[in-house]
């Protein structure tokens, strides 16, 4: 079971509160220092109040041990995020004058740092052909036509939210 850095500083916070209420009531028993356990035999206030202080140190090391665990699963995510596809762009443009209806098309499939791919289908009369090309850093190995150029500068301008086809 997993929960959320804000539920275990909750968590911390309720286990502090009880601990000052135990030493709170400890202290006005004050008085009597010593009481009886359930076998009637005399139990030391001192020995109450280790064994609970106990009880929360270990219940504390837990959470920092589940905090820790959720710092390194963010870690984690974060580095994967960085590798999915986050920056999209699709250009669609008429490749050819007696061809109409924008049915060719750029798409520009990017992570954070600018790597992915550029499609291409160029759609004549007669047949279409897909071209696909790999892009690092916001450029590729291969030669870019100025459709791709744009896709790519495209996706790597705009914020994640926002694709639309132009």
């Amino acid at each position: 079971m997993a929960f959320s850095s804000k539920t275990l500083t909750l968590l911390v916070l309720v286990a502090l509160g009880l601990d000052a209420l135990v030493l709170v009531v400890l202290a006005s028993m004050g008085s009597r220092r010593r009481s009886r356990g359930a076998h009637g035999a005399p139990l030391a206030l001192d020995d109450a109040l280790r064994g609970v202080l106990e009880g929360h140190a270990r219940a504390l090391q837990r959470l920092e041990a589940a905090i820790r665990q959720l710092s390194a699963d963010d870690r984690g995510l974060a580095e994967s995020v960085r590798g999915a596809v986050q920056r999209v762009s699709l250009l669609r443009y008429d490749a050819f004058e007696e061809v109409g209806g924008r049915l060719s098309f750029s798409c520009a499939l990017l992570n954070e740092r600018g790597d992915g791919v550029v499609v291409t289908s160029i759609n004549g009369r007669q047949d279409t052909r897909v071209y696909a090309k790999p892009v690092h850093g916001g450029t590729s190995d291969h030669n870019l036509s100025e459709e791709e150029e744009q896709a790519i500068r495209v996706a790597l301008e705009r914020p994640r939210e926002t694709v639309e086809a132009t």
